[in-house]
């Protein structure tokens, strides 16, 4: 009985310690897993971060290799001039792909609704300068603002220097007074001679700012002042009645030559809004037009002759003042 048990309890302890062995064999198993899986994920974790910074270093290499491109491109700086003058807040490389996206979407939509290579060709093109001739508009409407402010202005700023003011604290009673865009652009100029920029420079800054030739005359007048002597007040005067009488011809002009540009505007679109409600009367009806080669041709030689004639009534009816 004595050696049963002696047998049994070997047993027993060899049984546990074999257990106890591959139990922590197990365990150090699992904990060497858990490492390994936690090697693992913080590997992916840096090689995704490492991914992802290599990707973000190649686009900002390839990004400033098109900011370079389009700086050194000649329109380039033709483009900056014009948002500038315009005030946008856009850049030229900002600018430039707005204009790539509306030239794309402009061709797949023609492209769609008419399947024809050169409307096409012309609705990518002409996608591609609308954002152009949207800041084209933005920079006449800022301009014409301007214009229109500037005769006050200069009224204003006559008034100040009978008053005992210099010509620093006139320009910037102006500033403070006049509403934008004159506004700002006069107190830009004050600011800059705080700064210690020469009067000259800022005003000639301002000039390339704003390509009015009514600015122009009146940097031109204080300039030739400044150098040669005179009276100020009377130069500014004069300045003053000649943008107004400017105003009045060119406003005479535009009375005059009205009726011209309306035969114009009509002339050319009075043939693409009879197509349109003619389709829209009878659809169909010109069908052959857009799918027969001959019908083609005659669509092209028609556009052709609504543009030129559009151009010729816009040549007569550009009086320069």
């Amino acid at each position: 009985m004595t050696i049963l048990a002696v047998n049994f309890t070997l047993v027993v302890l060899i049984s546990f310690t074999i257990l106890a062995f591959y139990l922590r064999r197990a365990a150090s198993n699992s904990a060497m897993r858990t490492r390994l899986k936690t090697i693992h994920v913080a590997e992916s974790e840096t090689r995704n971060k490492t991914v992802a910074a290599l990707k973000a270093t190649v686009n900002r290499r390839t990004a400033a290799r098109l900011i370079r491109y389009l700086r050194n491109a000649p329109f380039a700086a033709m483009i900056e001039k014009l948002l500038r003058e315009a005030n946008s807040p856009l850049t030229v490389l900002s600018a430039a792909l707005i204009s790539a996206s509306c030239a794309v979407a402009a061709g797949a939509a023609c492209f769609l609704l008419l399947p024809l290579p050169i409307p096409v060709v012309l609705a990518f093109l002409l996608g591609s300068v609308a954002p152009y001739g949207f800041v084209l508009w933005q920079r006449s409407v800022r301009l014409n603002a301007f214009n229109a402010l500037l005769p006050d202005a200069l009224d204003l700023m006559t008034r100040a220097l009978r008053a005992g003011h210099a010509l620093a604290s006139a320009i910037e009673v102006v500033g403070q007074e006049s509403p934008a865009p004159l506004g700002p652009e006069f107190a830009s100029v004050f600011q800059q001679q705080k700064l210690g920029v020469r009067f000259r420079d800022a005003m000639l800054e301002m000039g390339e700012r704003i390509p009015s030739k009514d600015l122009h005359f009146l940097i031109t007048a204080i300039l030739v002042q400044r150098e040669t002597g005179g009276d100020i007040t009377e130069i500014l005067e004069r300045t003053t009645y000649v943008i107004r009488e400017r105003w009045r011809i060119n406003a005479e002009v535009r009375t005059r030559t009205a009726q011209g540009k309306l035969t114009g505007w009509i002339l050319g679109l009075l043939p693409v809004v009879m197509l349109v409600l003619i389709n829209l009367v009878s659809p169909g009806y010109s069908h052959i037009l857009f799918h027969d080669p001959t019908g083609q041709k005659l669509l092209y030689i028609g556009a052709g002759f609504i543009v030129a004639g559009g151009l010729a009534i816009r040549k007569i009816v550009d009086v320069r003042v």
